[in-house]
């Protein structure tokens, strides 16, 4: 019976575990401590410091099945996704890895034996490449495994040999590749591996780090060489299957027949509509893997990418004849047929099929719009004989409709045009240039290489300051200046302290760092702030107040008590927080950032809409039902495995550690946290929300305060609304009321400003007439009057226009030191005299500028005092 994509991911990692591996979960699809990448895109992402030497590891051989991205950044196999039969946005990446232990016999013969023994794929269709002059590879490939030396085939550095940059580790690999038969070639008699056609398909890549190259290009041994080997689970499960697409796998059968129930269309039957298809189940699982590891739809960085695949995929539906949201409904299909590969995917669910029907909802809303531009753009392209979409079209689709490039590409492609994309780049850096903001990474540095030096040493530091303790005893294991190691430091110097165990809290997981002071026999060091650069080192940062401070040296930690109390407050106040939130709000939120310091605590959670007052009130009302029932805050280390079916709340892109802490409240709130908090519930006194905010779409916002500082906040409220009162001579309750019929009353004499200052328009417009005189047979009015801003100059200036029926008008006036200009052109002249040239050859004459329509033009300046000089220009200028 054939093996399904599942139980094949399930077989790999079990012969690896037979082989001494350990099974490593898949890391998150985005990289917790690489700001270089924008997504997780192969196995050893997660293991590249082990590969550098930075890092050791209770293993030293491991095998995974990785859920990986490829959709931007070097790696970008967007624009091929739905065209070929194996390109994919989202795959799962099959890998054994060695740090140091074994090396090429190892990884060539147990790869061989899986693949012919535990898959049983024919020998003699598999072929082997490996780099040029590899001569221990082809020796075992060809004596130790019996492949013909007619199928090992030589290929040069730029297929077969990796490297991780233009220095550092490097090595040559060795590819083992499927011949699918010549009824999937190209048909060349000269067809080989060499061929681009889908006949050779590559189905693992073994990499044998085996060299470290300096600067001058020298290859020079590693003293322990690694292997980091990469095999597509989509891939290997078709050649297994017996079939030629990826997409006929049963890893995407389930889903390509879901999206042929709701589009009505037959898998098979049109090249288009195959296409079509392809994209969505591929894009599919992107979006719904992407959204479920903490990536929501943004214009830049990641966001940005996910938005492309999302309304790419949207796109092609609506090509299908889907004119309705649909892709929410095809992730819960992926979501089905992946949870158990993936549990997590359950819990976020709701979450998922929510943020994708929103994003399709704002599509749709530009989609049409967006289309008819470019339809318009294309069509004048073929009668103009034009071949490239110009850069400013494919911006104002990208920024006012949503268009991604590559989603403009495609629809364009079938009409045989291209890209203005310097045109657009160019749009794009003036944007950037006016906002001021472009993505920065990540949000997360590149862990200092000394901190995993440190590590390796075997320098750790235990965290003691659970359960309240704000003192211990300890002693320095090594003090940094400036990122270096030194064995000493001196008064007045800055540096960062590293010892065996601390009762200060390092800055993770949105709560800050702790701050107070170390001391000792002679010295004192002042703690500005505390971090945590490595899950197991703690760094103590600040300045030498007095005496030396030495490595080895015994050591007090105190912990400032009073900072420390209000952010414990804070923290467990963000727990309530959140509960209350998922009480009124639902399940799908989800946090998305946080701080917690001892001022106050700020939340993001995921959320569609705006929050209503009555909402927010039930929220708080429930967080302070909580405090005032001083419920105890309990705490337990278990399993992660566990922890998960308790139904603790964990953050999406967290990477957890195979035992975790869960934080509980009374049955109201538990989640995965390693940070401090209160005993009890009752310690929070008190909290306040003072501000609700949208920060991103789909992303909410809510600042609180707990204890004394929710306490003052009230008061300085209260404070203001009795002052309000007070002038009112009200009671404080009363103020809304009052207040509300005051501006009703305002309203209401507004109203009736304007209707007087009409009848003094038409009063004065009446004076005013007897003003005009003829220039050239044309009436011309130029006078200075009385108006107190633009809008009654304009009103004035319509009447007299309407009085005066054909001429030309030129008003000036008087207002906060500045001088007003209007001039008004009737639109029988409108061909002799334009009022905005007129108005720009009168305005500097009071020091100012402006411009306008033929008919109607105003401006201003800063000298009043020369309006009548202005004005009596104007018979000369006309």
């Amino acid at each position: 019976m054939t093996m399904t994509g599942s139980e094949i991911r399930e077989s790999f990692l079990k012969f690896f575990e037979g082989k001494g591996h350990a099974r490593i979960a898949s890391s998150p699809l985005v990289p917790k401590d690489d700001p270089t990448l924008l997504f997780t895109n192969a196995g050893m992402v997660q293991f590249k410091n082990c590969f550098l030497g930075l890092e050791e590891r209770s293993y030293r051989r491991a095998a995974t099945s990785q859920k990986c991205v490829r959709a931007g950044g070097k790696h970008n196999d967007l624009e091929n996704v739905g065209v070929t039969a194996r390109h994919h946005t989202f795959f799962e990446m099959l890998g054994n890895f060695s740090f140091g232990d074994y090396f090429k016999a190892e990884a060539i013969a147990w790869a061989w034996e899986y693949l012919t023994v535990i898959m049983g794929l024919p020998k003699e269709r598999l072929w082997i490449t490996i780099y040029t002059d590899d001569d221990e590879a082809f020796g075992i490939w060809h004596d130790g495994m019996g492949v013909p030396e007619e199928r090992i085939v030589r290929m040069g550095e730029k297929s077969n040999f990796w490297m991780m940059g233009e220095t550092g580790p490097c090595g040559p690999c060795s590819e083992i590749l499927f011949d699918q038969g010549e009824g999937t070639g190209c048909g060349s008699p000269a067809c080989d591996v060499n061929c681009e056609c889908d006949r050779h398909l590559e189905i693992w890549n073994l990499v044998f780090t085996q060299f470290d190259r300096d600067a001058a290009g020298k290859l020079n041994p590693l003293p322990k060489p690694n292997i980091d080997t990469g095999m597509g689970l989509e891939r290997l499960a078709a050649v297994v299957q017996g079939v030629t697409s990826n997409y006929a796998s049963d890893l995407f059968t389930g889903i390509i027949r879901f999206i042929e129930e709701i589009s009505g269309r037959t898998f098979g039957k049109n090249g288009e509509d195959d296409i079509s298809i392809r994209v969505i189940a591929d894009h599919s699982r992107a979006v719904a893997f992407l959204i479920g590891d903490g990536v929501l739809p943004s214009n830049e960085g990641r966001g940005y990418v996910l938005r492309r695949i999302l309304r790419r995929a949207a796109r092609h539906g609506k090509l299908l004849g889907m004119n309705r949201p649909f892709l929410h409904e095809v992730c819960g299909v992926v979501i089905n047929e992946m949870k158990g590969a993936y549990p997590d995917l359950v819990d976020k669910a709701a979450y998922i099929r929510k943020v994708v029907e929103s994003e399709e909802h704002r599509f749709i809303e530009t989609l049409d719009a967006g289309l008819r531009i470019l339809q318009e753009e294309v069509a004048v392209l073929k009668e103009t004989g034009g071949e490239v979409i110009p850069g400013d079209v494919i911006f104002k689709l990208y920024d006012t409709f949503g268009f991604p490039t590559d989603l403009t590409a495609d629809i364009v492609r079938k009409d045989s045009l291209a890209l203005d994309m310097e045109g657009f780049e160019k749009a794009m850096a003036a944007q950037r240039e006016k906002a001021r903001e472009s993505w920065k990474g990540s949000g997360q540095e590149a862990i200092s290489e000394v901190y995993h030096r440190l590590s390796i040493e075997g320098i750790a530091t235990i965290f003691t300051g659970h359960e309240g303790v704000t003192e211990d005893r300890s002693r320095v294991a090594a003090l940094l200046t400036q990122g270096r190691p030194v064995t000493e430091i001196g008064e007045g110097e800055e540096a960062e302290v590293i010892v065996s165990k601390t009762p200060f809290y390092g800055e993770i997981g949105g709560q800050v760092g702790d701050t107070g002071v170390i001391e000792g026999d002679g010295f004192h060091f002042e703690v500005t702030d505390t971090k945590r650069p490595l899950d197991n080192l703690i760094s103590h940062l600040g300045r030498m107040k007095k005496g030396k401070l030495r490595t080895g040296d015994e050591i007090l930690l105190k912990v400032d008590k009073e900072t420390r109390r209000a952010t414990e407050a804070n923290h467990s106040g963000t727990h309530l927080l959140q509960a209350a939130l998922k009480q009124v709000l639902g399940e799908h939120v989800k946090q998305s950032g946080s701080l917690v310091n001892a001022d106050h605590l700020r939340f993001d959670f995921t959320h569609f809409s705006k929050i209503e007052e009555e909402e927010l009130a039930r929220v708080e009302e429930l967080a302070n039902r909580m405090i005032r029932a001083n419920a105890p805050v309990e705490t337990a280390v278990m399993p992660l495995a566990e922890a998960v079916k308790t139904g603790a709340t964990a953050l999406f892109d967290e990477k957890y550690g195979e035992t975790v802490r869960v934080v509980g409240m009374a049955g109201f709130s538990s989640e995965l946290c390693g940070g401090t908090h209160v005993k009890r519930t009752g310690e929070i006194g008190f909290l306040k929300i003072v501000h609700e905010s949208s920060i991103a779409a789909g992303v909410r916002r809510i600042e609180a305060l707990t204890g004394h500082a929710a306490v003052a906040h009230v008061q300085r409220a209260e404070d203001e609304l009795r002052k309000t009162a007070g002038l009112l001579r009200i009671g404080l309750l009363e103020t809304a009321d009052r207040t509300e019929k005051l501006l009703r009353r305002e309203r209401e004499l507004e109203k009736e400003i304007e209707a007087l200052k009409g009848k003094l328009a038409a009063k004065d417009s009446g004076d005013l007439m007897s003003r005009v005189r003829q220039i050239h047979g044309i009436d011309v009015l130029a006078t200075v009057v009385e108006a107190s801003d633009v809008k009654t100059l304009r009103d004035l200036g319509d009447k007299l226009r309407d009085r005066l029926r054909s001429g030309i008008i030129l008003l000036g006036s008087r207002a906060d030191g500045k001088a007003m200009l209007l001039c008004l052109v009737t639109k029988d002249l409108n061909d002799r005299y334009h009022a905005g040239k007129i108005i720009q050859a009168i305005a500097p004459l009071v020091g100012g500028s402006g411009g306008g329509r033929p008919d109607m033009a105003q401006a201003g300046g800063p000298k009043p005092e020369l309006l009548e000089q202005a004005l009596e220009k104007l018979p000369d200028l006309l």
